[in-house]
């Protein structure tokens, strides 16, 4: 499947964040892949090859998102009105989606259940040291939902970004990763969200060309960020040009509604990131509701239509098109990427 690529991000950025966030990169000593190694700047982890056979998944049109094809992509969640019950039963013809204004033709379509690439991101700063029991427990019951066919990566972050776990379809490995987490340190979200972005991209363009899998992040974290290298604006160019739906959960503090100024600029981050790649951003007030969030998280990306549809806007000039989708069966809300950035060059 070709997605519309990823364009380069400001030259000075790039580098001055690739060579600076070297010294922030380590690999757990019990992670199953090797370190980068120095000095080259840091790299995500190599992809295992994806399990299975690829098929054509069942309600689709026949159709595969082939190399060569510019064919945008959508994974399109449906609620009904005001609850958080899934429509999973809709048509094709029953979904409409426009780009800037203009109505498209969705070329493919299926409402199976596809594989998913996921990074599970979890904040393990110095705040989250009262929590961590939970927060681990909550975790490893949402990676045990994840099926065989899934692909999944565990990375904790503080002051530093570890990877510990590479992606693996074993909910073992995945759960033995989850309790090695201890906390400690500030926030550098931001770091962690670029190198999930960047380990999603290469796990999914090593996969068969046939074998479409859907991405997206599971971020948890209880304040703002702190001591990343990288900022938000870049961040959240990087996710709105990925085709990855980013889930974030907000952990606030005992203090609940009222903490302080910084939680605030941490939920608008939060916000941003969710609704931008047309995932979700939840705001739990207590530590007993992570389980859950997490199990409404899993329901939805189990829920979810994949539409494609090759633009009508022949432009290759890299703008930024705005995406609506709408389904014609009335009390029924669409929800997926506001957007994404148009082809360049030839």
């Amino acid at each position: 499947m070709t997605h519309v690529a990823l364009r380069r991000l400001r030259a000075g950025c790039v580098l001055a964040f690739g060579f600076a966030l070297l010294g922030e990169w380590r690999s757990s000593a019990q992670s199953t892949t090797a370190q980068p190694a120095a000095p080259q700047p840091p790299t995500t982890q190599s992809a295992p090859p994806s399990p299975g056979t690829p098929q054509q998944p069942p309600g689709g049109r026949g159709q595969t998102f082939r190399a060569g094809v510019e064919l945008v992509s959508l994974n399109v969640t449906v609620n009904e009105a005001g609850s958080n019950r899934y429509a999973t039963d809709l048509e094709p013809e029953q979904f409409e989606v426009f780009e800037d204004g203009v109505k498209q033709d969705v070329t493919y379509f299926t409402k199976a259940n596809l594989p998913i690439a996921l990074s599970l991101l979890l904040d393990t700063s110095a705040s989250m040291e009262s929590r961590m029991q939970t927060a681990q427990d909550a975790a490893i019951g949402f990676a045990k939902r994840l099926r065989q066919q899934d692909l999944a990566e565990v990375i904790d972050f503080d002051s530093r970004v570890i990877i510990l776990q590479a992606f693996t379809s074993e909910s073992g490995l995945l759960e033995q990763a989850i309790r090695r987490t201890s906390a400690g340190g500030s926030t550098s979200m931001y770091n962690a969200v670029y190198i999930a972005l960047k380990d999603l991209k290469k796990v999914v363009t090593a996969a068969s060309s046939d074998d479409i899998r859907r991405q997206a992040i599971v971020l948890l974290s209880d304040g703002e960020d702190t001591s990343s290298l990288l900022p938000f604006e870049e961040v959240l160019d990087l996710a709105k040009r990925s085709e990855t739906a980013i889930y974030a959960i907000g952990l606030r503090s005992a203090e609940g509604a009222s903490a302080g100024r910084g939680f605030k600029e941490a939920e608008f981050v939060l916000k941003q990131l969710s609704q931008e790649t047309g995932g979700r951003a939840f705001f739990p007030n207590q530590i007993a509701e992570l389980a859950g969030v997490y199990d409404q998280i899993s329901a939805e990306l189990s829920s979810q239509y994949t539409l494609g549809y090759t633009s009508r806007n022949l432009k290759r000039d890299g703008a930024w098109r705005r995406v609506l989708v709408r389904v014609t069966r009335p009390n029924l809300v669409a929800r997926t990427k506001q957007g994404y950035f148009g082809p360049t060059g030839r």
